[in-house]
């Protein structure tokens, strides 16, 4: 085997028809990470005949003094399966990182593990994935376990859901809590629009508190992508107009049955068990009421102070390989209540399962299914629009100077690995 150095576009050519293909592995996300501090290089592996049998984006920086680490995001593009090929790959990399002074190779491939149901039972097992790990530990790839939550730079448990039906069919398949959320947000008014580049910094402030990222990161994203159009942002907002109309509505139509009620508490004739439900549905009617004028009120300032509405949650996505990727989400807290995260989820299986998109990723959720996980809010947000949860094999270092490799596992230069890297 020869390790050759790939054109950007030589590059991009093998691995838009690899089986590990995705966006992470390519000359655009290459581009996005060389703006941010790392050094990019596309390694092709080639056989003894000249084939060129596999390939990888290689990010790599300074991790103190002439040290450094590299990382291959989603791992490399090759025949994990092929005891030979890896070992030849790694003896390869180990000469030539040396001498660069590289410290460690990170790796973390999206070779499946499982696929769950949202309560965590298996639906299907990679047969081969004890076999990978295998021949990957023999190799010198130190693998960091099957963990459940996030500890590695990127999240080893996806919630997945395929575009495989109609969207009304779609949604027929999600759990009742989330149509319901769904139902509620569009009566509040939610409405959700895809957004442009000027949109960016406003996209920014709902989620700049959930990752390390700046602004400039988001408008280089949409730049790397911009070619393909394959970085879109969209924006969740209120429309106070009909907030009110839909407010209104509820409103009257509550107060009719507490009106009947009343009629029933007071009606002499009643038995006394009908009486009782009659008082229990009237306190749960009365504070309906309540909730429907506060909503009124803050309907019409709304309207005075945003009659154009205003927003209030935002997401990111990346489109690859006909399937949508979300990148980053957010909203505003004062209006969690209104559900915009979910609206902004479903208008996009609306839109892409229209224009044939296979899949939709909906990013990370945790390994572990029981009610007291304390990120179980996060897995049903995800799993309840009926999304298979899929476990990869997860992140594996591959170890070049052992000595080096030990300093740089204290917890200052690991945080420091994350914050650059994921």
């Amino acid at each position: 085997m020869k390790i050759v150095t790939l054109s950007a576009e030589e590059f991009d050519h093998f691995a838009d028809n690899h089986k590990y293909r995705n966006y992470y592995q390519t000359s655009a996300y290459g581009n996005l990470m060389r703006k941010h501090g790392f050094e990019v290089n596309y390694l092709g592996f080639k056989s003894s005949d000249g084939n060129l049998i596999g390939a990888s984006l290689l990010l790599s920086k300074n991790l103190f003094g002439k040290y450094r680490y590299a990382y291959a995001p989603h791992g490399f593009l090759i025949d994990y399966n092929n005891p030979d090929l890896i070992n030849e790959l790694a003896d390869k990399l180990q000469k030539l990182l040396l001498k660069q002074q590289y410290i460690f190779l990170k790796i973390d491939p999206l070779i499946h593990c499982s696929e769950r149901n949202k309560k965590g039972v298996a639906l299907n097992y990679n047969p081969k994935v004890n076999l990978t790990l295998e021949i990957l530990k023999k190799a010198g790839f130190e693998h960091h376990g099957f963990n459940k939550y996030f500890e590695t730079l990127k999240p080893r448990w996806n919630a997945v859901l395929r575009l495989d039906r109609p969207a009304d069919m779609l949604f027929l398949s999600f759990d009742k809590q989330i149509r319901n959320k769904l139902r509620k947000a569009k009566r509040c008014g939610v409405e959700v629009y895809q957004g442009t580049a000027n949109d960016i910094p406003l996209f920014y402030d709902f989620i700049k508190k959930k990752h390390n990222r700046n602004l400039k990161y988001y408008q280089d994203f949409n730049e790397a992508f911009k070619k393909e159009q394959n970085f879109e942002i969209y924006l969740a907002k209120i429309n106070p107009q009909t907030l009110i109309l839909t407010t209104k509505t509820d409103y009257e139509r509550e107060l009719r049955l507490n009106d009947e009620y009343n009629f029933a508490i007071q009606d002499y004739n009643s038995k006394r068990k009908n009486v009782k439900r009659a008082i229990n549905k009237k306190m749960t009617s009365d504070r309906l009421l309540a909730s429907y004028k506060e909503r009124l009120i803050h309907a019409t300032n709304l309207l005075k102070e945003h009659p154009d509405g205003i927003v209030i949650a935002a997401c990111a996505i990346v489109k690859y390989d006909k399937g949508i990727n979300l990148l980053i989400e957010g909203c505003n807290s004062k209006y969690s209540s209104f559900n915009p995260n979910y609206l902004l989820k479903w208008a996009l299986i609306q839109k892409f399962s229209k224009l044939g998109y296979h899949y939709f990723n909906l990013n990370a959720i945790t390994g572990e299914f029981n009610v007291h996980n304390k990120y179980s809010g996060l897995n049903e947000a995800k799993l309840g629009f009926n999304a298979t949860a899929i476990e990869f094999i997860g992140e594996f270092d591959f170890i070049i100077n052992p000595t080096m490799y030990q300093l740089s596992q204290t917890n200052f230069i690991r945080r420091k690995i994350a914050k650059k890297a994921s």
